[in-house]
């Protein structure tokens, strides 16, 4: 734990000094921000300093207060693009309110004249107006107060779990894996306008930390032409700042929990009316960093270290430059199953556990500059640099990574570097908001891995009688001494894999050595895009055209049009919307040249199961994207959003997964349909009662043949498939209530429900239906009767499925080797029934399950003015829900969700 300080420190340290040092050359302004602006006088004219000035979102729950200045001006910097009530308070004068709208990066003024009479306390909501807005495109706004509240599952990987649990069409998946309206994490981040398109899983990077965020808005219609790469799910953060905060404001904070969880932080904001500077730096560990693949921890420790920080500077009443800084370390090892504890080698001695490593460490550096051009335009200019170096370790003895899906070792160091520049200017007047804009980018790829095969029988020279192979053999000359034959492929009896000579040399088990590949390649993209908001009465119209040009191991170039159409009936506070977009779908960067060109490696496509006659090729594909929706107030207690969606992709992505490792490779498929319905409604504060309720249905299906990468053994049949993360239906209720005699005590609750992801390795009966997955499994009972092939299970992952033949369950040591049909039952996973499977209509599921989530905290234990001390509890998983995210997953292995946890934080705040 000290040295796990000492690292956050040092690195705290570090950046403090950059701080410092750029403090006088920085300055506030961002790509997802905007400024509110105005002079509060009285009715003569003459300004009024000292008045109050608050600004209210009553749907996401934004909320800030600023006094006017001796000129009687106020300023609101860092505004989230959102409509907005302002109010203005002063003795002596009669309360004013206005709505102000946040569309742009354009400073919005709100001068306000105050009538001379009595002040009042109370800010009076007038009804649904402030509930609605006349937008195309369907969003969720996530802020800084229900971040703070909201219980999530995993502090590694907090801003997924926000995500997951706030936006509808998201479908949780293990590690920090979030998918977006029934696409496998085509997410992007922009963050203060930088594009991340890269993987944001614990598993593939370090995400921003939670502490840094004030808000978040969550795109989950037709994307507008600005964003493009991954644009399933839009997610634009925007960071906090020290701007305006002329007494340094921050906290500190220490919590502990089940599993040895601890972690500690601090942040803290502070400036000037024209500077400012907000750093955060945090740290955790603990003894279930991912998800296991059972649902007692082995062998799962991690550790994680995140330092933020933003600088803002106004340098004249035009030109403003910011700068955001930020590092990120992890640390954590690949949890074993049962049969990863005693490894055997081929002569049955042990070699001990499992003991798989990663390390991952990220660093980004983004400036941006901002000029304001006139009262109605802005000139927006950044660079940034994002570094993902993933580092993988194998066990200290390779042969120990021998597992029941892992047929040799690895170790990997991969780098991700990507590079770029944007720009855009934005114009607002009248009717108009319109933006152009152009951003290039370069993605520096390096992979080195080493691989080795640690399982004696999977390229044996020699097999027995009975077809089966036998270690201890070198070279097919050897078998007839011995008794046994050739494994040459000559005998249709044997199912073993024909002899490869070509892999001998690497055999770890036949003293061969590791087989190291190296692999680099840039990719270029290069985006251009206009877009116009036209507001025309009660329509509004969204038009927009972008270009992709993508330049990576294959090259493709696309016009993108961008389209939505939106109108406001006041009477009965609705809004109707339409949208369209078509978008460039570019393939995942990670291990995307061993994916390439792995399968036409004759070394490397034996070890990453490829499927035969698949192009070495990944070219980017395109997307036709509908929605369909509208957006319904009910007086000022309650707003319901609503989208229907339709998606039809060529070229569609997904991954596959190495064996018992965080290592996946992109692969592409011929096409995909993906249907289905998103809703959110919202209930404001309201008596400190406020709610929120978002539920989705999102099909994933998927068409043969595979077009290109390693790995996957799904779709063989040809026929249309549900990919894993598929799923019928799930929701998410969350309730919170804040006392209305002491507001700084609050409780929260939650309540998510899933349906269960598509499980494409539980064992099943069907010998009628072309398009099944049952086949090999199919068998008919020595009765006659319809029987399930088990014996390629071994009984621990019968055990991690919860299967039961005739009501006897199986353990880790003892399973079964074939049940009949109607008597194999899981609580854990959805068997169809004999002869009803079917891929695409009737696919093994994950057992649908409700997790409840609960927290409760007090901001200010001793009413402290200047200086709070405050504590929460929150407790994951409250009832110890005993199931499972999937199982067996070709694209994402076997993993339980998180069983009950609970955790205890003090907060210090001034």
């Amino acid at each position: 734990m000290r040295t796990f300080l000492r690292r956050i420190v040092s690195a705290s340290l570090g950046i403090c000094g950059i701080a410092f040092l750029s403090s006088a050359l920085f300055a506030q302004s961002t790509g997802n921000s905007g400024t509110i602006n105005g002079t509060v006088t009285d009715p003569s004219g003459a300004v009024v300093p000292g008045a109050t000035v608050a600004l209210h979102n009553v749907v996401s729950q934004y909320e800030r207060t600023v006094k006017t200045d001796k000129q009687g001006r106020f300023q609101f910097p860092n505004v989230p693009f959102n409509p907005y009530h302002l109010t203005v308070t002063m003795n002596g004068f009669n309360n004013a309110a206005q709505d102000v709208d946040v569309v742009s990066v354009v400073p919005v003024a709100a001068n306000v004249s105050l009538a001379v009479g009595t002040a009042t306390n109370t800010v009076v909501v007038t009804g649904g107006e402030d509930l609605v807005e006349n937008d195309s495109t369907m969003h969720t706004d996530i802020d800084r107060d229900l971040i703070d509240k909201l219980p999530v599952e995993s502090a590694s990987s907090s801003v997924s779990s926000l995500v997951t649990l706030s936006s509808p069409g998201v479908a949780a998946d293990s590690n920090g894996l979030f998918h977006g309206l029934g696409d496998h994490a085509s997410n992007s981040f922009n963050v203060d306008g930088q594009a991340i398109t890269d993987q944001q899983s614990k598993v593939f990077s370090n995400q921003i930390p939670e502490e840094s965020i004030q808000s978040l808005e969550v795109i989950d219609g037709a994307p507008p032409a600005e964003y493009g790469d991954k644009t399933s799910l839009v997610i634009k953060v925007t960071t906090r700042s020290g701007q305006g905060m002329t007494k340094p404001t921050g906290s500190i904070y220490t919590s502990y929990g089940n599993f040895g969880s601890a972690t500690a932080g601090f942040d803290l904001g502070y400036g000037g009316t024209n500077w400012g500077n907000f750093i955060a730096a945090s740290g955790m560990k603990t003894s279930r960093f991912l998800d296991p693949p059972e649902f007692f921890v082995f062998h799962d420790k991690g550790n994680e270290q995140n330092i933020f920080d933003r600088v803002d500077y106004q340098l004249t009443q035009k030109d403003s430059l910011h700068l955001n800084l930020a590092y990120s370390r992890s640390w954590f090892q690949t949890p074993n199953a049962y049969d990863n504890l005693n490894v055997l080698d081929q002569f049955g001695n042990s070699l001990g556990e499992t003991d798989q490593k990663s390390k991952i460490e990220t660093y980004n550096i983004s400036p941006t500059y901002t000029r304001l051009v006139s009262q109605y335009s802005v000139l927006n200019l950044g660079a940034f640099v994002r570094k993902d170096a993933y580092n993988y370790f194998p066990s200290s003895d390779p042969l120990a990574d021998l597992g029941p899906i892992q047929q040799e070792s690895i170790g990997q160091r991969r780098t991700l570097l990507n590079a770029g520049v944007h720009g855009d200017i934005s114009y607002v007047k009248g009717i108009q908001n319109f933006k152009a804009g152009a951003a290039y980018q370069q993605t520096f790829l390096h992979e080195n891995d080493a691989l080795g095969i640690v399982n004696p029988t999977f390229n044996a020279p020699c097999v027995d009688a009975n077809g089966n192979p036998v270690s201890g053999f070198t070279d097919p000359s050897q078998c007839a001494a011995a008794g046994l034959f050739p494994n040459n492929g000559s005998n249709p009896n044997v199912t073993a894999t024909p002899f490869n000579p070509v892999l001998l040399p690497y055999d770890l088990t036949r003293a061969g050595s590791l087989y190291n590949f190296l692999g680099h390649a840039d990719v270029k993209e290069l985006a251009m895009y206009l877009e116009d908001q036209l507001t025309v009465g009660h329509w509004l119209f969204n038009l927009g055209i972008r270009g992709d040009l993508y330049n990576g191991l294959t090259t493709a170039s696309q016009a993108e049009p961008r389209l939505g159409v939106a109108y406001s009936i006041k009477p009965t506070n609705t809004v109707l919307r339409i949208s369209y977009a078509r978008t460039l779908e570019t393939p995942f960067n990670e291990n995307l040249i061993l994916s390439s060109e792995g399968c036409v490696n004759p070394v490397l496509s034996p070890l990453l199961l490829c499927t035969p006659g698949v192009s070495s090729s990944l070219p980017p594909g395109f997307r036709n994207e509908f929605h369909a929706g509208l957006q319904q107030a009910f007086g000022k207690f309650l707003v319901i959003s609503g989208d229907y969606i339709w998606k039809y992709t060529h070229g569609s992505w997904d991954f596959s997964v190495l064996g018992n490792t965080p290592i996946t490779f992109p692969i592409s498929w011929h096409n995909s349909k993906i249907p289905g319905f998103t809703l959110r409604a919202d209930m404001p504060a309201n008596h400190g009662i406020s709610a929120f309720v978002v539920m989705s249905s999102v099909a994933a299906r998927f068409f043969p043949p595979q077009n290109g990468g390693a790995g996957a053994t799904v779709g063989q049949s040809g026929y249309p498939f549900r990919i894993d993360h598929d799923e019928r239906f799930n929701q998410t209720t969350h309730i919170q209530y804040q006392l209305p005699f002491r507001k700084s005590t609050w409780f929260g609750f939650n309540w998510r429900y899933d349906s269960g992801l598509v499980a494409g390795s539980v064992p099943c009966y069907n010998v009628t239906d072309p398009n099944s997955g049952c086949g090999p499994t199919s068998i008919t009972l020595p009765n006659g009767q319809p029987g399930i092939l088990l014996s390629g299970l071994t009984p621990d992952q019968q055990f991690q499925a919860g299967l039961a033949c005739d009501g006897v369950r199986a353990t880790p040591t003892s399973g079964f080797t074939q049940c009949d049909a109607n008597g194999l039952t899981s609580t854990l996973v959805k068997i169809p029934a004999p002869g009803t499977e079917n891929d695409d209509k009737n696919p093994p599921r994950i057992q649908p399950r409700s997790l409840f989530d609960m927290s409760a905290g007090e901001d200010n234990i001793f009413n402290g003015d200047r200086f709070r001390w405050g504590a929460r509890i929150t407790a994951v998983n409250v009832t110890n829900k005993y199931a499972l995210y999937n199982f067996l997953s070709t694209f994402s292995g076997t993993h339980y969700v998180t069983p009950r946890t609970v955790t205890g934080q003090i907060t210090f705040s001034f």
